[in-house]
């Protein structure tokens, strides 16, 4: 059979859909902060988890390790890293600056989808706070989907990308603020800067919104590295 050359350079389509599908499921582990730093990852396990071979598992984590979100130590395990206290502060102040432009973009551009989709996640978040015996791990989604809601809301595809690589990194990094740690959401600062920023884009106040992402950035910023678990 004679094809055109552009063809021949064209994976499967199913392996490349799977592939992709892996990428986002790992990448999802990662922004979440299902995976602590410095946590092991098995190729094996994770391919029988998806229900896919190990090739698109492999594939996958390749790009991680490129976008380092994943490393490959000696003994050539795959592993989150693990991120020192100087490298936390830098990626914060990042954080900061392109978080809060895009909270400050969401009170300008919000559409009404996007006012529902931020209230429904900010009232998620504070109902699983009020409980007894909340769920840290579904709170931790909580936040993100929050956040992520907020970003979705400044109407730029290339900025959420941006965001959505800087949590790769950060991910399981600041969800050591409330994974394991009811007390943190019991104090409530999170579910109050949630509120805050949910008030500001609702009322279009781009100062007030970009105000309270960053307060909330820096907040569990302040909370993990006073903790002391970070290397110097």
């Amino acid at each position: 059979m004679n094809l055109p050359t552009a063809l021949s350079l064209v994976e499967p389509l199913d392996r490349q859909t799977l592939g992709e599908r892996a990428y986002a499921q790992l990448a999802d582990l990662l922004i979440s902060g299902r995976l602590a730093p410095g946590e092991k990852l098995s190729l094996r396990t994770a391919a029988e988890v998806l229900g896919v071979s190990i090739m698109p598992v492999r594939e996958a984590v390749s790009r991680l390790v490129a976008d380092k979100a994943l490393e490959v130590a000696a003994n050539r395990a795959v592993r989150v890293p693990v991120m020192s206290a100087t490298q936390f502060r830098d990626l914060t102040k990042v954080r900061i600056a392109i978080e809060g432009h895009a909270a400050a973009e969401a009170a300008r551009l919000r559409g009404d989808s996007n006012l529902a989709s931020i209230a429904i996640a900010e009232a998620a978040m504070r109902a699983e706070s009020e409980v007894r015996a909340p769920d840290l791990p579904r709170a931790v989604e909580l936040n993100k989907t929050f956040h992520f809601a907020v970003y979705e809301a400044a109407q730029s595809p290339i900025l959420v990308e941006i965001i959505r690589a800087l949590w790769l990194k950060a991910g399981p990094v600041i969800n050591l603020d409330l994974r394991g740690n009811p007390d943190r959401l019991a104090k409530g600062e999170a579910i109050r800067f949630h509120a805050d920023a949910r008030k500001a884009i609702e009322t279009g106040d781009t100062d007030a919104a970009k105000t309270a992402i960053a307060a909330d950035i820096t907040s569990a910023a302040n909370f993990i590295l006073s903790r002391g678990g970070l290397s110097a």
